[in-house]
């Protein structure tokens, strides 16, 4: 039992985190994480106690742990440390000093039991439900892209290469090696990453651009143009067009009707989509092979290019603040990590809008 002196010493060096701008006290008091309790509970099957045994740990504060562990893109081990060392996480998740609290092999099962399950991708939609409650409603427009999300290099043979393009499995691949077939991923890819500042010749020709390989995964998402809010989303390996991938992050229920995206996006067949469900696209036309860029349609992508920019703030912003990196093997569990990243990154624009009214 702590002793009272401790306990007052404690309370107020929590105090003094509040007073000084706690982030975490700004999150609880933005986001109804209670909110979620239903969904957590119904999707992750939560039994009433009735049969004994050890009770299992809030579902509501292992949820708040993998949003904290998207925000600072932490290992399992890390965050098992980081529950116990920082009072200010302790405080946000419901724990006090010497409280059982999760490890990493219980935050593990609980994401991986989030996935499995779909929880996940219901608590995510969840959420949009809590903005649309709360006067986010998306009426202006989205817009879509994607970002390339690096994953561990796999270091393989050309036979090897060649039997996961075949779509062989690493158990497959490796029979013999089961410890080696673990940790291989057979589900990400490589491709190459054009871009960088254009340079050019002293005749004034442009310079071949800049292609750098990188193995990951790809996350493709849409924000509605006014509020940025990750509406939908999907991941796929690296390697996967963009394109291809339009239709399954349009948000139905954003009731503008223009879509904005890079020229990767235009096909015949996905202008003749948009169409045919009354979306305006607004997709970037492509320069003419051979030919110079008219005038006309360097405006208009310029113009497009000015709405579009408002994406590249999300993957900005999860990239430079939470680290993004896929560390977990094959696309299910890179998914998740994805999904959470986006749902930390609401929970951000939710404060950034939240305290708009308020500033002078």
């Amino acid at each position: 039992m702590m002793d009272p002196q401790s306990l007052f010493s404690l309370n107020d060096h929590l105090e003094a985190l509040s007073q000084h701008g706690d982030p975490l006290e700004v999150l609880e008091r933005t986001v109804d994480f209670e909110y979620f309790r239903g969904w957590l509970v119904e999707g992750l099957g939560y039994s009433d106690g009735s049969k004994g045994g050890r009770p299992p740990f809030d579902p509501v504060a292992m949820f708040k742990i993998l949003i904290l562990q998207a925000q600072h893109n932490l290992s399992d081990a890390r965050m098992e440390f980081m529950i116990r060392d920082r009072l200010s996480w302790m405080r946000f998740l419901g724990f006090s000093l010497g409280d059982r609290t999760p490890d990493e092999n219980t935050i593990r099962h609980f994401r991986n039991r989030m996935t499995e399950t779909g929880t996940l991708k219901r608590v995510m939609k969840a959420f949009d439900w809590q903005l649309h409650k709360k006067g986010y409603i998306p009426m202006s427009g989205q817009i879509v892209d994607a970002s390339l999300v690096p994953a561990p290099r796999q270091r393989n043979t050309d036979g090897e290469q060649q039997a996961i393009k075949d779509g062989k499995t690493a158990a497959e691949i490796w029979p013999d090696e089961p410890a080696k077939a673990a940790q291989k991923d057979t589900d990400a890819r490589w491709t190459l990453k054009v871009g960088g500042k254009v340079r050019y010749r002293a005749d004034g020709t442009p310079l071949p651009m800049i292609a750098l390989p990188v193995f990951g995964y790809k996350s493709h998402i849409s924000i509605d143009r006014r509020y940025g809010f990750i509406r939908a989303a999907a991941v796929t390996s690296a390697s996967h067009p963009d394109g291809r991938m339009l239709r399954q992050v349009i948000d139905r229920q954003n009731t503008g009707s223009e879509v904005w995206a890079d020229s990767a996006y235009r096909s015949q067949s996905n202008e003749a989509w948009l169409a045919d469900r009354m979306l305006t696209s607004r997709i970037h036309r492509r320069k003419p092979k051979g030919k110079p860029m008219p005038v006309a349609t360097a405006r208009a992508n310029a113009a497009k290019s000015a709405v579009r920019a408002r994406i590249e703030h999300v993957f900005a912003h999860q990239k430079n603040r939470f680290g993004l990196f896929i560390r977990t093997i094959g696309i299910a569990r890179a998914e998740a990590k994805l999904t959470l990243a986006n749902l930390a990154y609401n929970f951000d624009r939710l404060i950034f809008h939240e305290k708009r009214p308020a500033t002078p």
